[in-house]
């Protein structure tokens, strides 16, 4: 297709500032908080993260969608990102795994996209300012329709203090099949992708997900071995219901945080969270082991961190820092075995240092379930 055939298209930021593209993906308009990502691969991952809920994507690769999309890449039953902007979008895919190509999944899905603008100017705007809202729009405009279009990227509700846990949680139980005798493990929903769930079952884990307002009781009721608190979008100040849970179950069982849940398992201690300028979202962060000394290179998708230092008589211990900018990224309780990391070890897209920990959880899993005491944290 060529730029005279292609429609045009803008994306107005609340500052006021126009970037004028060119159209693709659903045909219409959206709003979300605009965030870039560094990965090279891994868009549909992106997609249908639950952890970009209300957000729109940039991604700094400059060609997108060139191979398509398969079925088995697939972190949810849906996208939940509201809008994409590429630099080139490719309506050619090839790849023998590939059934869809971006464009009809996008289609599909309601995702309105952009192509064609300078993402690398959009990216250096939003290190050096911060994230903002935005609207894509998909047709012509003028400047009456452009300070329209502002002003509802301005009136847009920020994501800061929301709980967006009801949005994409699981409504029901459920099961994975599994035919092995494997410990129970309870996995708190609060945006999981997929690729978590596969790897506690690799590691050798029976699963059971459960809604974000399932109450402490009901988790114990199912006779878990093992506690795992998911991933998920936004604020982690939001859901205060998910603070007392974790605040009730601390202790009581072998316990693994990823991203949001990380976050969380630091307020319910009575710590806090504050917000980056403008995030981590990537698959080449590097992250440096404090136990080991090792340095793994991590994917990453979250807006806020955990303030170590705030949390109350040094319950926790840092065990891993980003070394961009010296961020916490692991924490370890002194006494239970208790442990969360800010990155995504699933690796959904990404690289697999971080596979380890996975088999970490599931060594505690297992001593907690032949012990007749919760036994002592113990090294990475």
């Amino acid at each position: 297709m060529s730029l005279l055939n292609k429609p045009p298209a803008v994306l107005a930021l609340e500052d006021g500032t126009i970037y004028y593209g060119y159209a693709f993906g659903y045909h219409g308009q959206t709003v979300g908080e605009v965030v870039f990502n560094t990965s090279m691969t891994g868009y549909q991952e992106i997609l249908t993260d639950p952890s970009y809920n209300g957000q729109i994507v940039t991604m700094t690769y400059p060609h997108i969608g060139n191979y398509g999309v398969s079925v088995y890449d697939m972190e949810s039953n849906k996208p939940f990102a509201r809008g994409f902007i590429v630099r080139e979008f490719s309506r050619v895919a090839s790849n023998y795994r590939s059934n869809q190509d971006l464009q009809s999944f996008m289609e599909q899905h309601n995702i309105v996209g952009i192509e064609g603008i300078d993402t690398r100017a959009l990216t250096r705007r939003l290190r050096e300012g911060g994230v903002v809202k935005g609207v894509i729009y998909h047709g012509k405009t003028d400047e009456a329709k452009e300070s329209e279009l502002v002003r509802q990227a301005l009136e847009h509700e920020d994501i800061d203090g929301r709980d967006m846990t009801p949005e994409v949680t699981t409504p029901l139980p459920y099961a994975r099949p599994t035919f092995q005798e494997n410990p129970r493990v309870v996995v708190i929903d609060f945006g999981i992708k997929h690729s978590i769930v596969y790897k506690l079952e690799q590691s050798g884990a029976e699963v059971i997900v459960v809604p974000a307002q399932t109450t402490p009781a009901q988790i114990m009721a199912l006779n878990p071995y093992g506690l795992v608190l998911s991933n998920g979008p936004g604020d982690p100040g939001g859901p205060r219901y998910a603070h007392d849970t974790v605040w009730q179950l601390l202790g009581l069982l072998p316990t693994y945080g990823i991203c949001m849940g990380h976050q969380l398992l630091g307020l319910a201690v009575g710590g806090k969270t504050y917000k980056l300028k403008h995030g981590h979202h990537g698959a080449n962060t590097p992250v440096k082991n404090l136990i080991t000394g090792e340095v793994e290179i991590t994917s990453q998708n979250h807006n806020y961190v955990v303030d170590i230092d705030s949390i109350p008589g040094q319950q926790f211990r840092a065990t891993h820092i980003n070394l961009n900018d010296g961020t916490l990224e692991g924490m370890a309780h002194v006494r239970y075995p208790v442990f969360s990391v800010q990155y995504h070890p699933e690796a959904s897209p990404g690289p697999h240092d971080a596979n380890y920990l996975f088999n970490r959880f599931i060594e505690e899993v297992n001593a907690f379930e032949g012990a007749s005491a919760l036994p002592a944290m113990r090294g990475f």
